[in-house]
Parts: structure tokens; C-alpha cells; sequence
């Protein structure tokens, strides 16, 4: 008999939050050898076909047209946007820095909610987000001002899409899974990073092994068997422990980091992180209470789409 933290959903949830963490320090691997352009490229068409080759075995339908705007503005930013931007910071940002900063996405997502879609900005929200950007704010200068840089920036500008792409997905998780908005918004991303293409070409010509075999992984595992084993995570666990276990990406990226890359986070950066977090966890507990209907299968934290 499977003990509860053996049983299969528990199992796909600690999965999630391994191929996540697992993902910042593979894109330093694979944006080393590959460059940006063709590490952003290789992920979204690796994960597009294998989301697609999934969809009819997991009951993902075809989107309706009225959709088309909103998942192209999900591709556009939660997939092609942040992917670039994500992997031209991290040529700079260590994998653990970049996901102690990447962590501040839900603020702008519940910020762009309450502009929008006149969700209600509580106390909690408030409080949470100036926190939260009071902790990234640490993480980024914990170098001092010469912290401050442009892949910094580069990497909170990921946030910020990141976050856009949460708000985003929203109405379209009214009527569909978030598996099928996930498929949706991967295919659109790998569409929008057509351009890229002929730098992917030449790219991975003379690339190194561990590069393209980085750039497959992060496809395959984080960007497409993650969102399948979260989404049943999800439909099977309470939204509450569910999202409580994503706090867990970042602390997991840095342990990752240090034994794959012998990244050393600096003592700051560990308290920019947790005061980071805590703005996050702050800002979700307005949801306590709320009924869910199982269909919202896209985490409220910055995990998604590692």
C-alpha cells in the first residue's frame, strides 16, 4: 500500500517542482553552447511537438476562434518573450539568481488582474507585492549597485511577461484545462520564434553535445512533461498544498545549481529569495476559501514554464 507522500499525485507534484528547479541551470548549459536565439527556438518546438503528440491521448481540444487573441498573447509573452529574455539573462544571472527573480511573477500578475479585471487588490495583495519587489530588490543589489545590471533587468523583464502571461491566461481557463492552454500558448510561442530559425540552423551546426542534449531536456521534461504531471498534480491535490509546493522552485534551483554548475549563492541573495517568496505566499492567501472547480491548471506562482 503507498504511504500518502508515495502516492502518485504527491509523486508527480515533487516531480514538477524537480523538473522546474532543474530547468534554470540546464539553460545555462544550453545558452553557453547554443546562444539564446537557438536554445529559445529548440525548447519551444521540442515541447510544441511533444504537447501536440500528447493532446489527443489527453483529451486536449482544438481551440476556439475567439480564443486565437488571447492565446497569442500567451505565446507570445509566457513562451517566446520569456524564453528569450530568460536565456539572455542567464548568459550573465546565475541559475539560482535568475530564479530568486523570476519568483516575483505572480505580483505582476495579480497587479495586471486588479487593473483589468477588476479583481480586488486586498491588504494581503498590496502588502505581499511590496514585499515581494522589496526581495527582489535585495537579490539584485546583493553585489551592490554594480549588482544592478542589464541581464538583471533582462531577467526581471521575464517576470514581468511571465506575469503577463498568468493575467492572460485567466479568461481562457474559464473555458478550457490548463493543459490545453498550455498547448496553445507553446504552439503559438514556437510560431512567434519562427525568426529564429535560420540563427537555430546555424547554431546547432558546430554546437557541443551537452548543449543540444540541455536544449531536448528542457523541451521534453520541464516545458512538456511538466505541465502534463502538474496538471494531474493539480486535478487530484487541493490548489492550496499544490501551489505551497511550487515556494519550493527556487530553494530546489539552488541546490541544483550548486551541484550541477558549483554555483555558490551569496548569504543576501538567500534573504532577497525568502523575503521574495513570502510577498508571493502573502499575496495567494487572498485565495483561501475559494472554490475551485479543478479546470485551473496553471500554477499562481512563477513555476509555470520553466
Amino acid at each position: 500500500m503507498l504511504t500518502p507522500l508515495a502516492s502518485p499525485r504527491f509523486l508527480a507534484l515533487a516531480g514538477t517542482v524537480a523538473l522546474w528547479a532543474s530547468a534554470f541551470p540546464a539553460i545555462r548549459v544550453g545558452v553557453d553552447g547554443l546562444g539564446l536565439a537557438a536554445l529559445s527556438f529548440l525548447r519551444l518546438s521540442v515541447a510544441s511537438i511533444a504537447l501536440v503528440a500528447v493532446a489527443p491521448f489527453a483529451g486536449v481540444r482544438l481551440p476556439h476562434r475567439r480564443d486565437l487573441p488571447l492565446i497569442a498573447l500567451c505565446g507570445l509573452t509566457g513562451m517566446t518573450a520569456y524564453q528569450v529574455l530568460l536565456n539572455w539573462g542567464e548568459i550573465h544571472v546565475e541559475a539560482g539568481t535568475a530564479s530568486l527573480l523570476i519568483a516575483a511573477a505572480p505580483v505582476f500578475s495579480v497587479l495586471l488582474a486588479g487593473a483589468f479585471l477588476a479583481e480586488p487588490l486586498t491588504r494581503n495583495v498590496v502588502i505581499g507585492s511590496v514585499v515581494a519587489v522589496a526581495g527582489t530588490a535585495v537579490v539584485t543589489l546583493a553585489d551592490g549597485l554594480s549588482g544592478f545590471t542589464a541581464a538583471a533587468l533582462v531577467v526581471l523583464a521575464a517576470a514581468v511577461v511571465q506575469g503577463t502571461y498568468h493575467f492572460a491566461t485567466k479568461p481562457l481557463l474559464l473555458r478550457c484545462t490548463g493543459l490545453e492552454v498550455a498547448t496553445y500558448a507553446m504552439v503559438a510561442g514556437t510560431v512567434f520564434a519562427l525568426p529564429l530559425l535560420p540563427a537555430t540552423i546555424r547554431a546547432t551546426a558546430h554546437a557541443p553535445t551537452d548543449a543540444l542534449l540541455s536544449a531536448v531536456f528542457l523541451g521534453l521534461l520541464p516545458s512538456a512533461l511538466g505541465f502534463v504531471i502538474w496538471g494531474y498534480a493539480v486535478a487530484h491535490l487541493p490548489l492550496a498544498a499544490s501551489t505551497a509546493a511550487l515556494y519550493l522552485v527556487p530553494p530546489v534551483t539552488l541546490v541544483v545549481s550548486f551541484v550541477w554548475l558549483g554555483e555558490v549563492p551569496h548569504v543576501i541573495e538567500l534573504a532577497g529569495g525568502a523575503i521574495t517568496v513570502a510577498g508571493v505566499v502573502l499575496i495567494n492567501r487572498r485565495r483561501s476559501g475559494v472554490p475551485q472547480d479543478g479546470r485551473d491548471l496553471t500554477p499562481r506562482t512563477a513555476a509555470a514554464d520553466r
